[in-house]
């Protein structure tokens, strides 16, 4: 043992006396002589120590061994007893008073510890649950030699009693009920009682499976419960004696024997450990083996709590005679012979590593907390003091290997900052490999590896940690920091690698493109791509791929922007609108107006209906109706269609001093082309204005504004046409100053008959009368127009015509003369109308004085309605109809032939009055006639609005009747 170090793990906490206070009792007595108590067996459990006296005496210790309380279950003494764990019980084995010779004295008794029945005032006794004999006539006596009991499911007990013949009793059931099964188990049958009394017992539960050990001093067997009957097995032909037996946390069984201690599992020996002397007492702490080992040279005690992991001694102290070793608050108790007990505690982990650094036993310090499963955070802490250790000897290599297990809990930097000042770029490159293996690097670890791997040229370990993550498919570092550094360092094939690996489309083509020139691999690798990866990636570099390799890049957007074209006529508008759309690429094309023309026609040629039609189209039309076909002449303000010329004529002087054939070749080139792209556009706005649809496929607006800062005259007038500005396209023939575009414009557009506009012959005739130039043929022709649909009434065309000094009278001297001839025929017509009307007026004024005068005579013999000779009764009516009073209806008061044409009358009256107050079809009327005073007459003369609005004319008086009269 002089191999094993030792080392005070565990501290002496403090010593007591376990023994029974004078005044608790006097159950010590016998015929009044005092009977020294001795301990017999003690126990241990939830909080407390119990013992057991040799007078039948029970005692409770609290923490730090403080007397509790006491009470006696048997009445000679107590032989064995076990605190249970799950339940707050006792069960004690012990003599009472023999009531029949034939009955053995011996009994158990299980006694609730949390009911207490009171005995006196002073003391207190628990509730005994249940009390049972141990031994019966199927069960012969014999000496106890070892006791245990096990818990099963509560209230379940199983209780194992060794003998000293070689038998062990178990009891099992609920003994507070007694339901209870017993059954023997047979060791061997020894002449020797010396070699075959059981000398410990140990139960091994493992899930469904109980077992359970039986140690003689001459064997150890192993009996299996669950099998029926208990099944045994041998496990060694050597034993040992009493106290010498434990069970480790891993249900191994240990003996001790003077030469080793022995370790047993299910299927036999396993591992010894020598150490000489004979032990007395063996035990088991928290992984820590616990012996009393007796000296045969010097006779001394010596109490060892071994570190079989790490091969060391945690505590060696010598001690007196020990007869019981319990465990209980986390503390070991030594309770000796002379009833003094001893309580050793193990030191914090903290304690122990310092005293193991203080002797910079860094090894034994990793092993212990690796061995007492602490925390990774106190290991890594080890870990790195050592570390520090090694690196401050200048053992670099073993310093980089105790920081490497600091991984995930050190930070790096405190690694990486030692070994960058030592320069030691090879163990830095370890350490940093290492991290990246674990997947704890950062975009700065993975720059510095990187950086070290150039700066050492090793490309062989670049390799390695580039395309080492072939099977497993996910890179364990920062991918963009590896293609960063690996494109400064100019390994372009490694950055391209980790881009592909790691789907880094966008990488992947920025260093095809802008480090390589290689726009055809670019290419390829795009249309290799999904559509959405393929999007975003033409997205980003489209301007660089348009400027080299335009063709090819259109025919992948083509391609992209399709995917299915035939199949997409068929398909509903949830597919389409899944496709990207060539809306999404118009500014890739910001420098190239040319290829985005070409691409837009080709998408629209092969797909019909796009979602994104009107944007399209939009482009489309800027394109084409543009001067210049640069985006940066799109945007500025033709002034009056001026633009194109002034800037050609400034082209053809500048080129012309150089090469003026070339100059006029190239400018008559650009003309053609201007042509041929307005009339697309002008084909694009026709086409896309479907005669049975409100809106067109494009914005208005926009074309419209296009179409004025590029003078497109002819898409501007369609446009106008289309959206009915009749006006506007007026103004723009006016603008053009085309007479004879602007008549048949009129012509088409102002007949009334075809419902067109006839107030534009108005507009027309203004212009001219304000032109200030001889247009004679033109006016006539208007004035044809105007008098044939009597727009104007002659004030206003000769108001209007007299602004122009250049027009003489002979301009509208005929229309003048047949305007006159005309009124004059109208003035005589309503000259005949008005007597006409006056005399019928008159009439009608003398009949009504007349019946209002004079009497009638009714002088008809027959009825009107029937027909047949009038008798009595008989009806006259003042419009000179009689009837017989039977051919009229009951109630009737207005005569049969003249009530129909009456309430004309007066339905017409009530229709007028009601017309009165609607203000706005009144005004509506005037404004849409051509002779407003015309519809006011018509009003006056159907008196809707003979009234005045503040009462009636009866009312007013001489001096204002001017006034205030009717209208």
């Amino acid at each position: 043992m002089y191999q094993w170090r030792k080392f005070e793990f565990f501290e002496e906490k403090y010593g007591a006396k376990c023994t029974i206070p004078d005044d608790d009792g006097g159950n010590n007595k016998d015929d009044g002589v005092m009977k020294e108590r001795n301990i017999e067996c003690c126990s241990s459990g939830r909080g407390k120590v119990v013992t057991g006296f040799n007078d039948g005496t029970v005692c409770f210790f609290d923490r730090g061994l403080k007397f509790n309380y006491a009470f006696q279950p048997h009445s000679s003494s107590i032989l064995f007893l076990q605190q249970l764990k799950q339940r707050n019980f006792l069960v004690t084995v012990g003599e009472d008073e023999q009531l029949a010779p034939q009955q053995s004295a011996l009994c158990l008794k299980v006694f609730d510890l949390d009911k207490m029945q009171p005995e006196s005032s002073s003391a207190t006794t628990p509730d005994c649950v249940g009390i049972l004999r141990i031994f019966t006539n199927q069960f012969p006596e014999a000496k106890i030699t070892s006791f245990l009991v096990l818990e099963e499911v509560p209230p379940i007990l199983l209780i194992a009693i060794g003998l000293d013949n070689g038998s062990i009793y178990c009891i099992k059931g609920d003994i507070a009920r007694e339901r209870i099964t017993r059954f023997k188990l047979q060791v061997e049958n020894h002449s020797d009682k010396n070699h075959s009394s059981i000398t410990g017992l140990g139960f091994r539960v493992d899930g469904q499976s109980l077992q359970l050990f039986a140690v003689t001093p001459s064997s150890v067997s192993l009996f299996s419960l669950h099998a029926q009957p208990p099944r045994r097995q041998t496990l060694d032909q050597i034993g040992c004696g009493v106290n010498s037996i434990a069970m480790s946390d891993r249900s191994e069984l240990i003996i001790g024997r003077p030469e080793a201690v022995y370790f047993y599992e299910v299927d036999g020996r396993g591992p010894c450990w020598a150490f000489e002397g004979e032990k007395k007492l063996l035990g088991w702490f928290r992984g820590y083996l616990l012996c009393v080992i007796a000296d045969q040279r010097t006779g001394k005690h010596t109490f060892n709590i071994y570190d079989l992991k790490n091969r060391l001694i945690a505590h060696s102290v010598l001690v007196k005679e020990v007869s019981h070793m319990l465990y209980e608050w986390g503390n070991i108790i030594l309770i000796k012979a002379d009833k003094s007990a001893l309580c050793i505690g193990e030191k914090d982990m903290e304690s122990k590593l310092d005293m193991l650094f203080k002797k910079n036993l860094y090894t034994v310090a990793i092993n212990l907390v690796q061995t007492q499963q602490a925390d990774a955070a106190a290991t890594a802490e080890v870990l790195r003091k050592y570390a520090d250790h090694l690196y401050s000897k200048q053992d670099y290599d073993e310093a980089m290997a105790q920081y490497i297990h600091t991984i995930g809990h050190l930070e790096p930097s405190y690694v990486i900052q030692k070994f960058l000042d030592a320069q030691r770029i090879y163990n830095l490159t370890n350490y940093l490999e290492k991290l990246h293996e674990k997947g704890l690097a950062f975009k700065d670890h993975t720059t510095l590896l990187l950086n070290c791997y150039t700066k050492l040229k090793d490309v062989e370990k670049l390799n390695l940690f580039i395309k080492s993550d072939d099977s497993i498919g996910e890179l364990k570092f920062d991918v963009e920091t590896a293609i960063r550094v690996c494109r400064a360092a100019n390994y372009h094939e490694h950055a391209m690698y980790v881009a592909k690996k790691a789907g880094r489309h966008e990488w992947y083509l920025k260093i095809l493109l802008e480090d390589l020139g290689s726009y055809e691999e670019a290419l390829e690798y795009i249309s290799s791509l999904e559509s959405s990866q393929a999007g975003m990636t033409i997205k980003e570099y489209g301007k660089i791929l348009i400027e080299h390799k335009p063709l090819e890049t259109i025919q992948i957007l083509i391609r992209l922007c399709t995917e299915d074209g035939d199949k997409r006529q068929h398909s509903n508008s949830m597919y389409l609108s899944m496709l990207p759309s060539p809306v999404d690429f118009l500014s890739i094309f910001i420098h190239h107006p040319q290829s985005l023309m070409d691409f837009l026609e080709k998408y629209t040629n092969k797909v019909k209906d796009s979602p994104a039609q009107v944007e399209i189209h939009n482009t489309l039309l800027e394109l084409y109706i543009s001067n210049e076909l640069n985006f940066s002449s799109m945007l500025q303000v033709n002034e009056g269609g001026d633009y194109l010329n002034g800037a050609s004529a400034k082209a053809e002087i500048l080129n012309a001093k150089s090469n003026g054939t070339v100059a006029d070749h190239k400018s008559s080139e650009q003309e053609k082309d201007r042509l041929a792209r307005r009339e697309k556009g002008l084909c694009l706005l026709k086409s896309s204005w479907p005669l049975d649809t409100e809106h067109p496929l494009y914005d208005v607006g926009l074309a419209i504004m296009l179409c004025e800062m590029n003078a497109f005259k002819d898409g501007l007038l369609y446009l106008y046409e289309k959206m009915k500005l009749y006006k506007e396209m007026i103004a723009c023939y006016i603008q053009a100053h085309d007479h004879e575009g602007l008549i048949a414009c009129c012509k088409r557009l102002g007949d009334s008959v075809k419902e067109g506009d006839p107030s534009l012959w108005e507009d027309v005739l203004k212009y001219f009368g304000e032109l200030g130039e001889d247009c004679s043929k033109e006016v006539k022709e208007v004035l044809t127009y105007i008098e044939r649909d009597d727009i104007l009434p002659p004030i206003i065309v000769l108001q209007t015509l007299s602004k122009n000094p250049c027009l003489t009278l002979s301009v509208i001297k005929d229309y003048i003369a047949r305007k006159l001839d005309r009124e004059s025929k109208m003035i005589e017509e309503d000259r005949q109308a008005i007597e006409k009307y006056q005399e019928d007026t008159l009439t009608m004024r003398k009949e009504i004085q007349d019946l209002r005068t004079n009497a009638r005579i009714f002088q008809l013999s027959k009825c009107t309605a029937c027909t047949f000779t009038l008798d009595l009764p008989a009806v006259h009516f003042m419009c000179m109809h009689s009837f017989h009073l039977r051919c009229l209806g009951d109630n009737e008061i207005e005569c049969p032939e003249c009530a129909p044409e009456y309430r004309s009358v007066l339905e017409m009256k009530r229709n007028l009055e009601q017309n009165s107050k609607n203000q706005d079809r009144f005004f509506q009327q005037v404004k849409s006639s051509k002779d407003g005073f015309s519809v006011i007459a018509e009003y006056f003369g159907k008196g809707i609005i003979s009234k005045t609005s503040n009462g009636s004319t009866t009312a007013l008086t001489s001096g204002n009747a001017s006034s205030n009269s009717a209208f």
